[in-house]
């Protein structure tokens, strides 16, 4: 231990925020004693650019907020939002590490994106500015390229997907226990995914 503040980047876009999402950030944080772990709300995800029409970022950030309130050690982070454009971790970082010096910054990614590292944008700065952080199923370490050092964390998989998420929404089915009572409450306030239009 370095005695230095570790904080966990778990980014992402958040459409809606889901129990998967909160049960990886609350093992990451206690597997490896991060003082914290940041839900970093992307602004623009740029790989998810061209797609689907992706909920607007404040609408997300009030999710995320939702999620996390009361949970100890997590945090909505808001910083893409605040600087605009597409969404890159490496700007997040540096960004981050000229604010707050000292910090020693973990980037928590689920193994299906561990494995595509090579497609993100200036990943190098990545890897020199923060720890790699890979989700693991129990009993299955992912084959990840050797070209970085990974930290494996082993975390519960809970096969929760957004996109079923929003059809849920839209079709009536129910959503107790894939998302919070918080995250639930928000999503109906704003009307987003077609409720109460």
């Amino acid at each position: 231990m370095t005695g230095r503040t570790r904080i966990g980047l778990f980014g992402g876009t958040f459409d809606p925020p889901h129990v998967g999402h909160l049960v990886t950030a609350v093992n990451v944080r206690h597997a490896l004693n991060l003082d914290q772990v940041v839900l970093m709300v992307a602004n623009d995800p740029w790989q998810k650019s061209g797609g689907r029409e992706v909920t607007p970022a404040l609408d997300r950030l009030a999710m995320v907020e939702a999620a996390v309130a009361g949970v100890d050690g997590l945090v909505a982070g808001r910083d893409e939002i605040d600087r605009g454009g597409p969404s890159f971790t490496a700007d997040t970082l540096v960004h981050l590490a000229e604010r707050h010096p000292g910090v020693e910054w973990y980037t928590i990614i689920g193994d299906d994106a561990a494995a595509s590292l090579d497609s993100w944008e200036r990943v190098e700065q990545v890897v020199d500015l923060s720890y790699l952080v890979v989700v693991d199923r129990p009993g299955h370490q992912a084959a990840l390229s050797t070209r970085y050092e990974w930290i494996h964390v082993e975390s519960p998989r809970l096969e929760v997907s957004s996109t079923d998420l929003r059809a849920r929404f839209l079709d009536g089915r129910p959503l107790d226990y894939l998302v919070t009572e918080p995250v639930r409450r928000v999503i109906i306030e704003r009307g987003l995914y077609g409720v109460g239009r």
